[in-house]
C-alpha cells in the first residue's frame, strides 16, 4: 500500500511538472535529477546535455533547486561548468541564499519541500549551435574548514532550465 501511494505520488508529480512545462512557451529546456535519499554527496557531479540551435536569440538561464526542512544553512555554494561543442568551458563558483534572516526557506512551495529558480546567466547568447553540458556540483563547507561537507543534507532535486527572454 505504502509503495503505491509513493509511485502514484511520483506519478502525480510528473504529471504536473508536465502540465506548468507545456503551458509555458517561454521555456526552451528544463530537466531535473533526483538526489538520492536528499543527500548530495561532495563531488556528485548532476549533468545536463541540452542542443542549442537558435544563437541569436538572449536566454535566461536558471539553477533549479528543491529542498526539504533537513536543509540546515542559510546559503548554497556550488561549481558549475558549462562545456560548449567546441571544447571551451566557463566554470563559476557561486553562492546563493536559501533562507532569510529569520530563518524561513526561501523559494516557492506549500509544504515542507520548497524550490529555489536561481539565475545562473542571465541574457546568454549562445555562440555556437550543438550539444552543451552544464555540471553542477555542491561545494558546502563548515565555517573554518577547506575540505567540502561529504553530504550536503535536504536538497532533494537539482535542476536546470532556459527560457527565452521577453
Amino acid at each position: 500500500m505504502e509503495k503505491a501511494l509513493k509511485k502514484n505520488k511520483h506519478l502525480f508529480f510528473l504529471i504536473a511538472v508536465l502540465f506548468f512545462v507545456s503551458c509555458n512557451d517561454k521555456i526552451t529546456f528544463t530537466a531535473y535529477e533526483s538526489i538520492p535519499n536528499g543527500n548530495w554527496e561532495a563531488h556528485q557531479n548532476v549533468s545536463f546535455e541540452f542542443d542549442i540551435k537558435d544563437t541569436i536569440s538572449p536566454k535566461n538561464l536558471f539553477i533549479n533547486i528543491r529542498n526539504n526542512k533537513e536543509y540546515a544553512y542559510s546559503n548554497l555554494y556550488v561549481i558549475t561548468s558549462l562545456n560548449f561543442p567546441n571544447g571551451d568551458k566557463i566554470i563559476d563558483t557561486l553562492q546563493y541564499e536559501m533562507a532569510d534572516n529569520a530563518g524561513n526557506y526561501l523559494g516557492k512551495g506549500f509544504t515542507d519541500i520548497k524550490e529555489n529558480k536561481l539565475f545562473y546567466k542571465e541574457e546568454k547568447v549562445f555562440p555556437k549551435s550543438g550539444k552543451y553540458i552544464f555540471n553542477i556540483q555542491h561545494a558546502m563547507r563548515k565555517n573554518g574548514e577547506v575540505k567540502a561537507m561529504p553530504i550536503l543534507e535536504g536538497v532533494q532535486d537539482v535542476g536546470f532550465s532556459i527560457e527565452k527572454v521577453e
